[in-house]
C-alpha cells in the first residue's frame, strides 16, 4: 500500500533534480545519479596538505580542512548553493552533510571530532531566510558522523554585511569581532568541526575560530560544502 501510495503521489506531484531539472527515479534523492556523478569532488579528506589548509596556514593552527566540492562561477555548484541559500531549499544541505559525513568520519582527522558547530547567522537574517544553510549542512555531518552539533553556542553578536563583493581584507574588517560563545568552559579539551557551506577568503571561519581558540586546549577542523579554491 505505502509503495502505491508514494507512486501515485509521484504522478502528482513529480519530484526533479535540484541540478538538472530531470525526474528523480525512486532510489534518488533531490540529486540525480547522473549529476552526482558528475559533481567537481575535490577528495580533500584524503590529501592533509590540501590548498584549503594553506588559507589558513599563519592565521590559525587547524588540525584538518576539507570541502566536497569545487565552486566556481556557472558550473553545478553553484546552481546548487544558490537553490540551498536563497531559494528555501534546505534539505540540500542536510542531503550533502550525511553524504560527505560518511567520508569524514573515516578520515584523520576528522574522525577524531567532539562535536560540530555551523557558521552562525545572525538572528535577524535567520528570520528572513527561515534557517542557516550551514547549520543545515551540520545536521547531515552530524547524522553521518554520529557525533553532537551544537548550533547556539557559538553566536553573532552584532549583524554584518554581506561577503559578497568584498576584497579580502574588506571581508576580514566585516566579520572580526563579532562572534562570541556561550560557557566556553563547556568546550575545553574539545576537537570542534567548523562548518561553512562555501569557502572564498576563509575570513569568518578564521573569526569564528579565534574566538574558539581562545577556549583551553580546543582543537579546530574546518569542512564546508564547497571552496572556491582549487
Amino acid at each position: 500500500m505505502t509503495t502505491f501510495l508514494n507512486d501515485f503521489l509521484a504522478l502528482l506531484f513529480p519530484r526533479s533534480c535540484e541540478i538538472c531539472g530531470n525526474s528523480l527515479y525512486k532510489n534518488e534523492e533531490l540529486i540525480c545519479l547522473h549529476c552526482l556523478g558528475h559533481l567537481p569532488y575535490t577528495h580533500w579528506d584524503k590529501d592533509p596538505e590540501n590548498p584549503m589548509h594553506a588559507v589558513f596556514w599563519g592565521k590559525i593552527p587547524v588540525q584538518g580542512v576539507a570541502a566536497m566540492l569545487y565552486f566556481h562561477r556557472g558550473n553545478r555548484v553553484q546552481k546548487l548553493m544558490h537553490k540551498l541559500k536563497y531559494k528555501g531549499v534546505k534539505e540540500i544541505g542536510v542531503y550533502m552533510g550525511k553524504r560527505y559525513g560518511l567520508q569524514l568520519k573515516n578520515a584523520f582527522p576528522f574522525s577524531q571530532i567532539d562535536l560540530i558547530m555551523p557558521v552562525p547567522l545572525h538572528p535577524d537574517k535567520k528570520a528572513i531566510r527561515g534557517y542557516n544553510q550551514s547549520e543545515q549542512f551540520a545536521i547531515g555531518l552530524a547524522s553521518s558522523m554520529q557525533v553532537k552539533m551544537d548550533a547556539e553556542s557559538l553566536y553573532r553578536k552584532t549583524a554584518s554585511e554581506t561577503q559578497t563583493r568584498k576584497s579580502k581584507i574588506q571581508r576580514w574588517e566585516n566579520v572580526k569581532d563579532i562572534f562570541e560563545v556561550k560557557n566556553p568552559e563547556s568546550f575545553a579539551d574539545k576537537h570542534i568541526l567548523l562548518v561553512d557551506d562555501v569557502i572564498t577568503t576563509g575570513s569568518t571561519l578564521e573569526a569564528c575560530a579565534q574566538i574558539l581558540l581562545k577556549i583551553p586546549n580546543v582543537k579546530i577542523s574546518i569542512a564546508a560544502i564547497a571552496s572556491a579554491h582549487k
